[in-house]
């Protein structure tokens, strides 16, 4: 009997080139670990789509919200690695909760196969119309001299860890006032009961395109595509700066190899379609792509470098 087993689980994960190509015989289960209509899931979706072009087979989303993603994420982490349960990471899925809960249910770097970097996006650092800010070197200085002048209106883990950041590599005592959303964040500044707000781009769109909201400063290490013209924060006086959200495709660990090289594949000639980088740049997602070992490596280097922050910070998942 023992030898029977060992026969099936040889089967089951010795796959060849020939195999590989027959792959997808069925749907592909796209988990979200957010509710429909959240950035991750709207990007996603489009992708599937482009996805279910491309190869023919129907790659769908399904959702599965909750503890800020530890519920869908630990589901992926619990189904059959055979290339038909993917699920779709995040900065915060796979490198920031494993810090801010207590037992997220998974083990972020033992639990999944990397696929595939999709997309990032950086947040954005705007100004209220009751904030003369006209530079994150104003902002600092005005900060410094008086903290309450710069107070920052913050409606995610991301914003608050863009205020923890910028704490450690300045060492001047700004403040985050926590929001439970974009939209009651925005409000508050435009109503100029606080003077700066930290969201990303997509939530913080529509006071940017009014123009009640100025933006001075994007977190990402170098300018972003998702708002032209608009320097880093690295480039105004504080080197190395890059907070950025970001989306992954990932697999259950023990997926075939074979079926992670064709899903890379398949994705990274997805991104690389000029059509589907404007629509994803329309999103709010800036189109990354590279190998399963490159996401391997950005993933590792992204806990290293928010583990020791949100632990010095005692940040706690509310």
């Amino acid at each position: 009997m023992k030898w029977l087993a060992l026969a099936a689980m040889s089967a089951a994960t010795c796959w060849s080139p020939v195999q590989a190509q027959d792959y997808p015989a069925r749907p592909v289960r796209i988990i979200v670990a957010y509710q429909a209509g959240q950035g991750t899931d709207v990007a996603t979706r489009f992708v599937a789509e482009q996805l279910t072009k491309a190869i023919g087979q129907s790659f769908f989303i399904e959702n599965r919200a909750g503890a800020g993603g530890n519920v869908g994420t630990a589901e992926a982490a619990r189904a059959a690695p055979d290339g038909y349960t993917l699920t779709m990471g995040t900065s915060g899925t796979q490198t920031m909760n494993p810090f801010l809960y207590a037992s997220t249910g998974y083990d972020a770097e033992k639990a999944f196969d990397p696929i595939i970097l999709v997309s990032r996006f950086p947040m954005v650092i705007a100004a209220g119309p009751s904030a003369s800010f006209k530079n994150v070197t104003e902002l600092l200085e005005a900060a410094r001299a008086n903290p309450k002048a710069a107070d920052m209106a913050i409606p995610s883990t991301t914003a608050r860890l863009v205020v923890e950041l910028l704490k450690e590599r300045t060492g001047i005592g700004l403040f985050g006032v926590p929001y439970k959303g974009s939209p009651a964040a925005s409000t508050d500044v435009l109503g100029g009961q606080l003077p700066i707000l930290i969201d990303t781009i997509s939530g913080a769109r529509p006071g940017l395109s009014s123009g009640k909201l100025r933006p001075i400063a994007v977190t990402s290490a170098k300018p972003s595509a998702l708002l032209p013209g608009v320097p880093s924060v690295a480039e105004q006086g504080v080197p190395g700066f890059d907070v950025s959200a970001w989306n992954a495709l990932y697999a259950p660990r023990g997926t075939p190899a074979a079926i992670i090289t064709r899903l890379n594949a398949e994705v990274a000639k997805v991104l690389a379609q000029p059509d589907v980088q404007q629509r994803l740049l329309q999103l709010g997602h800036e189109p990354v792509g590279g190998t399963p070992a490159e996401l391997a490596a950005f993933e590792k280097s992204e806990r290293e470098k928010w583990g020791p922050i949100i632990k010095k910070a005692g940040l706690k998942a509310d």
